[in-house]
């Protein structure tokens, strides 16, 4: 593939910021056909979002998370009602990208596809695109160069309409110079604080209102009911450790797949391209096909002169300073003809010119990879993994059915179904009812059934509940406490501070109201400010309403207060003694770095308002909750 192909930056900044390639990997075909499985999820414009593929999309974005933060992922945040609903939004949100850009007949041409291939960083070594490392990311996941070139393009014409709309965001830079100004304003201020604990600290409370508040307030002092649970996990992992791959099978499969373990020929070429027009004339043609010509026997006569000749000549900027070097290739990496007249060569040859969509090119193959097999050592582990996974794919559902229909037959105990499918039976901390977990599953069907009066009652094994894909668990209550309403006496203590610190706070917020009145006329106070702070909106050094108050402040007249109560009873009066606001001209570049953060910005509101407008035209129906597409 030409290095000029390789560098184009617009097309990596595409990928990155929109994440071409996740997808293209997993099924952009299934947008136009019926998911298989069933279950659907989702319909749109009369097709069905099946719950396979939305579940391939969630598992896709789970690795993804995975790999971004290292592998350590909170599992409850993988496994969130949250992060499925989004997973699904973004499968139908692709649905209906995917047929505004069929019916409105956008194009993707070959160049641009060869173009978006090579600026992807995972088919690249050392910052240049690898056909070796592209063709073996490929077979990893099972695809062909075609297969995944189609679906890729079917991305790519998403993407066109993507950045079609998004690049109409637009902020004009006076308005974004104002808020830079606004950001970058800076006000010294001095703060007098009154201490709600200290202005109550004499407070004496009598037995009559303790008794009122502690009746007027019972239910914050309330223990929940809670339980601790017995509980298995039924899981894929869990029927993978009862596997076993025997030698003789792992060489079966390898000597039956013969096509799948080959590696196919490469060639390493170089070339000197010469420019010639897609539309150019006759005369033009013979022209520049003549200097080829001209070319390709002067360099018969003297190989040895082909670099320097590729250099001084050659067009294509990125090889020409490697004397026209493109590397190894295989078939389906350079457009037909080329391909065509690279591997009929034999090594060392200089070919007649050739004429493809970049010019006119003089080709010498430099070295021949043949095609090869894999060695069994070498894609051993590769097979014991792949035949492991299948055998465990069907043992799974065997076994699923197995494992619900034994808690439920054998209520009365989890050791059954434990030893029978040597699985480990373990035990929860206390777990209450409103955001309780069990073993890391915070799953609302696994703890309704916990709680439920038979569970409670008779300590029943919950029915098997899958609680994440290919994951189901049974459990039962090992000990239950109701929920408790402690004695007055028991919590006196917290009584009596919650009524000081609620006076403490009306106390604070009488005296810092008159304190601030009497500034407010130019009257002393009694109190000290404290040291001078400067302040800025865009570098926050009070909390979020102290901030506020303070830069929302009149400062006409200087210096200006303002008072706040706040939330830990105390009352603050801040003195603003000073403003700087800076003067910043439309040419600054900050002004400009604001102006494009303002237009991504408004990109994304108007994306957002272009999506939901495509999901009432295609009539999207989500069928299913995602926690019920399990």
């Amino acid at each position: 593939m030409f290095e000029a192909v390789r560098n184009n930056k617009r097309i990596a900044q595409i990928i990155l910021a929109i994440l071409i390639v996740p997808f293209a990997f997993f099924g952009m075909d299934a947008y136009f056909s019926d998911a298989p499985g069933g279950n659907e999820v989702a319909v749109v414009a009369g097709t069905p979002i099946g719950a396979l593929e939305f579940e391939q999309a969630l598992r896709d974005q789970q690795d993804r998370l995975r790999a971004a933060a290292g592998g350590e992922v909170d599992r409850a945040l993988l496994e969130s009602d949250a992060l499925r609903r989004s997973v699904l939004d973004n499968v139908i949100n692709r649905r209906v990208l995917a047929l505004y850009a069929a019916d409105n007949r956008f194009s993707v041409t070959p160049q641009e596809l060869q173009e978006t291939i090579a600026a992807v960083p995972s088919f690249q070594e050392d910052g240049r695109f690898s056909l070796e490392r592209y063709e073996m990311l490929l077979r990893a996941q099972g695809m062909t160069p075609a297969m995944f070139e189609s679906r890729l393009a079917q991305d790519v014409r998403i993407q066109h309409v993507s950045l079609a709309v998004g690049d109409a965001g637009f902020a004009p830079l006076p308005s974004a110079r104002r808020f830079l100004e606004a950001q970058l304003e800076e006000r010294t201020v001095s703060e007098l604080r009154l201490s709600g604990a200290e202005l109550a600290a004499d407070l004496q409370v009598g037995d009559d209102e303790i008794n009122a508040w502690y009746a007027a307030n019972a239910a914050r002092f309330q223990r929940p009911a809670r339980l601790q649970a017995e509980y298995v996990v039924f899981d894929r992992e869990a029927v993978e450790k009862q596997v076993s791959v025997s030698e003789d099978e792992i060489r079966a499969f390898y000597d039956g797949n013969p096509g799948r373990f080959g590696v196919a020929e490469e060639r390493q070429a170089r070339h000197i391209l010469l420019e010639l027009a897609a539309d150019a004339d006759a005369a033009e043609v013979e022209r520049v096909m003549g200097e080829a010509r001209a070319i390709a026997e002067q360099l018969r006569k003297d190989p040895s002169a082909f670099a320097e000749v590729a250099k001084e000549k050659s067009k294509d900027s990125g090889s020409a300073s490697r004397g026209g070097d493109l590397g190894f290739f295989g078939r389906g990496a350079m457009v037909p003809s080329f391909e065509e007249a690279a591997f009929s060569q034999q090594k060392d040859e200089i070919g007649e010119p050739v004429r493809s969509d970049f010019g006119v090119h003089v080709i010498q193959v430099t070295a021949i990879k043949p095609a090869s097999i894999r060695p069994f050592d070498e894609v051993r582990g590769e097979i014991e993994a792949e035949l492991r996974s299948q055998v465990a794919s069907r043992l799974f559902a065997e076994q699923a059915e197995q494992f619900a229909n034994m808690v439920y037959e054998q209520p009365d105990s989890l050791a059954p179904v434990a030893e029978a499918l040597k699985l480990e039976i373990r035990t929860t901390d206390w777990v209450s009812r409103n955001g309780g977990k069990v073993g890391g599953y915070s799953n609302e069907r696994l703890l309704d059934a916990l709680f439920a009066d038979d569970a409670v009652s008779n300590a029943r094994n919950t029915e098997a509940i899958e609680v994440a894909p290919n994951t189901l668990v049974a459990a039962r209550v090992k000990a239950f406490e109701a929920a408790v309403q402690p004695p007055l006496d028991e919590v006196r203590d917290q009584v009596v501070a919650e009524l000081r610190r609620e006076a403490g706070a009306k106390r604070a917020q009488e005296q810092g109201s008159a304190m601030l009145a009497a500034l407010d006329k130019g009257e002393a106070v009694e109190g000290n400010f404290g040291a001078v702070r400067k302040l800025q909106r865009a570098a926050p050094g009070l909390p979020g309403e102290a901030m506020q108050a303070v830069f929302s402040a009149p400062t006409a007249k200087l210096p200006a207060h303002v008072g706040l109560a706040l939330p830990d009873g105390d009352y603050v009066i801040y003195r603003i003694e000073a403003v700087d606001r800076p003067q910043i001209t439309d040419g600054d570049e900050r002004v400009k770095a604001v102006a494009e953060q303002y237009g991504q910005l408004l990109a994304e509101r108007d994306f957002a308002a272009f999506i939901a407008e495509l999901r009432k035209r295609y009539e999207v129906q989500v069928k299913l909750a995602p926690q019920q597409a399990r």
